[in-house]
C-alpha cells in the first residue's frame, strides 16, 4: 500500500506537468519540479512508514468528522493548502514559469498532496477518509487560485495565531505533550484569521494597501473532539466548549512601501501568521476587548 500511495503523488504530479509540456524547461524548473516530489513523496512515505504503522490498519473506508474540534481541524486544513499553494507558486514563478501556469501547477500540488494523506487516513481503523477534509483542502487551494487568476494577487489572506493554552496540561495525550505537539493538536491555542486589505479594491484609495482588517475564528475548553463538555476525572471539574470570534487589525508584509526588495522578501513570510494586536471578540454572546 505505501507504494501505492507514493505512485499516487508520483502520477497526479506528472500528469499536471505533462500538462505544462509547453512551458520552456530551465534547469531552475527542474529544481523546483525535484523539489515538489522528493518533499512530497518523501513525506507521504514516511508518513506511511512511521506515524500509521503505529495504528491498526483496515480496509479503505470514509467517515464523518465535520463536526469534530468545531470545526478547527477543517480550518487547519484549509490553511495548510493555501499557504502550501503560496509557497509552490512563489517557486515556479523563480523558475519563470508563466504566471497562469504556476497559479494551476502550485494549487493542483498542494490539494493533491493533502489528497495523498486522506487516503492514508482511509487505510486507518481510527480514522478514515474525511469528505470534510477533502472540501476544505480544496476551499483553500481554490482560495489562492481564484484569487491569482482573478486579481494577480491575495487580497484575502488565511492566517494562523498562537497563543498558549491551559488544557493541554490536563489532556497532554490529545492535547500535546510538549510545545511541537501543543502546537499542531491543541486547538484551544490556536486561531485562524481570514484577513483582507481594504486598500487593494481601490487602486486611487488613500487607504494604505498594508492595513488589513482580519476575521477570526477560535474555540475554548475543547477537550475532547466529538463532545463539547469533558469532566476532569482528577478534579471533578467539567470543562463546557465555547467558540470565539474576533475582529483585529493586522499587516500585509508583501504591501509594506519597502524600497529594498530582499527585505521586502525577506518579510513577506510574516504574512503566514497573525500579529498579536488588540481585538474585539465574541465568546458566548458576551464582547470583549483585549490582546487576542
Amino acid at each position: 500500500m505505501k507504494v501505492l500511495f507514493l505512485c499516487l503523488f508520483l502520477l497526479s504530479a506528472a500528469s499536471v506537468s505533462a500538462q505544462l509540456a509547453d512551458t520552456t524547461w530551465n534547469k531552475r524548473s527542474y529544481w523546483v519540479a525535484g523539489t515538489d516530489l522528493a518533499l512530497g513523496g518523501g513525506s507521504v512515505a514516511l508518513l506511511s512508514a512511521v506515524w500509521y504503522q503505529d495504528y491498526p490498519k483496515s480496509k479503505f473506508h470514509s467517515f464523518n468528522d465535520s463536526k469534530e474540534w468545531l470545526y478547527m481541524d477543517k480550518l487547519g486544513h484549509a490553511y495548510t493548502a493555501y499557504q502550501l499553494s503560496r509557497v509552490n507558486y512563489a517557486a515556479w514563478r523563480w523558475a519563470r514559469m508563466p504566471r497562469q501556469k504556476a497559479t494551476i501547477l502550485s494549487g493542483g500540488i498542494a490539494w493533491t498532496y493533502q489528497l495523498s494523506v486522506e487516503v492514508l487516513d482511509g487505510f486507518s481503523a481510527e480514522w478514515g477518509f474525511s469528505w470534510a477534509d477533502l472540501t476544505a483542502n480544496t476551499a483553500g487551494a481554490g482560495l489562492f487560485i481564484g484569487q491569482q487568476l482573478g486579481w494577480d494577487e491575495q487580497r484575502f489572506q488565511l492566517k494562523f495565531g498562537y497563543k498558549p493554552s491551559p488544557y493541554a496540561a490536563i489532556r497532554p495525550n490529545t492535547l500535546g505533550s510538549n510545545f511541537p505537539e501543543r502546537l499542531l493538536k491543541d486547538y484551544n491555542a490556536q486561531s485562524y484569521w481570514l484577513c483582507v486589505a481594504p486598500g487593494t479594491f481601490f487602486k486611487e484609495s488613500r487607504f494604505p494597501k498594508w492595513i488589513q482588517i482580519g476575521f477570526g475564528y477560535s474555540i475554548d475548553a475543547k477537550l475532547n473532539g466529538d463532545s463539547n463538555t469533558y469532566t476532569d476525572l482528577s478534579t471533578g471539574r467539567t470543562y463546557f466548549a465555547k467558540q470565539e470570534y474576533a475582529i483585529s487589525l493586522d499587516l500585509d508584509w508583501s504591501q509594506l512601501p519597502i524600497k529594498r526588495p530582499w527585505l521586502k522578501k525577506l518579510l513577506k513570510p510574516l504574512n503566514t501568521v497573525k500579529i498579536p494586536l488588540p481585538a474585539v471578540f465574541w465568546r458566548n454572546g458576551v464582547c470583549y476587548f483585549g490582546l487576542f
